[in-house]
């Protein structure tokens, strides 16, 4: 089949199978006398194994690895857990980065007022000065007014 029906029947856009085969995730379909690539059902079957992969969030190096184990009848089943192990172990570290950032963000959007004066927490976490503390302020901008005032 030609590249066009391998996507439709993998769900990979054909641009992704042309760079799957770029990196060497995927072999170089055979070519016709045409030139147009020709893709059999195990392609198809090799491009939706790596669409699910990447759906899961495993890199490429990842997939790469497990598409290897796949396609290997003798393997141990020990190193595609030890793989989704490692993944599963990175997942939740970032999930657990995530949640620091939701709550630190939370805590700062609840500080601010969201009202019209300039003060804005937010924007003070954001450069890393703890609004709350005594004199951490930053320091307000002069506005017209204050230059007004500081010219009479």
């Amino acid at each position: 089949m030609r590249i066009g029906e391998a996507a439709r029947h993998s769900g990979v856009s054909a641009k992704m199978i042309r760079h799957y085969e770029s990196i060497g995730l995927l072999a170089p379909a055979a070519r016709r006398d045409n030139t147009y690539r020709d893709f059999d059902i195990r392609d198809v079957h090799d491009l939706a194994f790596i669409r699910r992969a990447r759906d899961l969030g495993f890199s490429i190096e990842e997939i790469g690895r497990l598409l290897a184990l796949w396609r290997d009848r003798d393997r141990p089943s020990r190193e595609v857990k030890e793989i989704a192990s490692a993944h599963i172990a990175e997942m939740e570290a970032r999930i657990a980065r995530m949640q620091e950032m939701v709550a630190t963000l939370r805590h700062l959007a609840e500080c601010c007022a969201g009202d019209e004066r300039p003060d804005c927490p937010i924007l003070s976490g954001l450069a890393g000065i703890d609004a709350d503390a005594p004199g951490n302020s930053h320091p307000r901008q002069p506005d017209h007014a204050d230059q007004r005032a500081d010219q009479r």
